[in-house]
């Protein structure tokens, strides 16, 4: 009887193999992201954050296609001045007026920034970076991550030097936090080593950049930050992280106005009463429509 001569089709091995270095070279080469990455820059009044968008469409402007999206509560001012200021084609510059407390546009509701960023996208297509701007708010205020890729948020060191201890979420919490207009440190009392040694022990190791514009060793930092992040974006290896709300605590308080509430039990509308810590201490005078106990807990409505 003739030995079997079956074997495994050539084409089959050729195919196999050509998979196995198209696998290879997608791992190499991961398809570049449909959009461009979009960069949040969030703070408090003041503290610098259209001048930090100023110097990065400088820094960055030769090298990469940018747009930037700005918010202001009632006016454009801020994108009025970036476009005098001639850091980018003034048509690359979109403002985005909120008509209420920025972190509405940027978190609760990003409908009108999104929009803003997706006609930016389109009109200037392909972008590869968009920068876009929150109107000053207060320590809690931080981008939804169905707005932005990832974020920055500015302090400065005008604002005191204690301010990084009092915390919050974009401190804690965004890609990177700058410590701006160290160069007015000296005239404003501050420590400038202390904050940045501070900010990182509040940020778990996460990156801290001690700026002044007129420094170029920092203005260098974040500009390399920034290139970072957006080689990692297109790697596929940056993962927007949404820095939250505060992390949740709690405590156990008695009522100083009698006996404490038992569960269910519910001040009346404009019950004014003094809620008390464990130690005794006054914890909060509290004069509010209601609310109710539930355990050592009391939940305002």
């Amino acid at each position: 009887m003739p030995e079997s001569t079956a074997s495994v089709p050539s084409d089959v091995s050729v195919t196999s193999r050509a998979a196995a270095c198209s696998k290879d070279a997608a791992a190499e080469h991961p398809p570049r992201p449909l959009r461009p990455l979009r960069l949040g820059v969030a703070g408090p009044v003041g503290t610098g954050k259209s001048s930090l968008i100023g110097m990065l469409c400088r820094e960055l402007g030769d090298e990469l296609s940018l747009g930037v999206v700005t918010n202001d509560i009632y006016t454009d001012e801020d994108a009025r001045m970036l476009r005098a200021a001639g850091v980018l084609d003034p048509a690359r510059i979109r403002a985005v007026e909120t008509g209420a407390c920025p972190h509405t546009a940027i978190r609760d509701d990003v409908t009108m920034n999104l929009l803003a960023v997706e006609d930016l996208e389109e009109d200037f297509a392909p972008l590869d970076l968009v920068l876009v701007e929150s109107g000053g708010d207060n320590l809690t205020a931080t981008f939804s991550p169905a707005l932005v890729d990832a974020q920055i948020f500015v302090l400065d060191v005008a604002g005191g030097g204690d301010v990084v201890r009092k915390g919050g979420p974009g401190i804690s919490r965004a890609d990177l936090l700058v410590v701006n207009k160290t160069d007015l440190a000296p005239y404003v009392g501050v420590d400038v080593d202390r904050m940045e040694r501070e900010g990182r022990a509040a940020r778990d190791g996460r990156p801290v950049v001690a700026l002044s514009r007129t420094d170029p060793a920092s203005v260098a930092a974040v500009r390399e930050w920034v290139l970072e992040t957006l080689v990692a974006y297109r790697g596929g290896g940056h993962v927007a992280v949404d820095p939250g709300p505060m992390a949740p605590h709690s405590h156990g308080h008695t009522h100083a106005h009698g006996d404490a509430l038992a569960p269910g039990d519910a001040h009346a509308p404009g019950d004014e009463h003094v809620h008390q810590r464990g130690d005794g201490t006054v914890q909060a005078q509290v004069s509010t429509t209601s609310h109710t106990s539930v355990g050592d807990h009391v939940h305002v409505h």
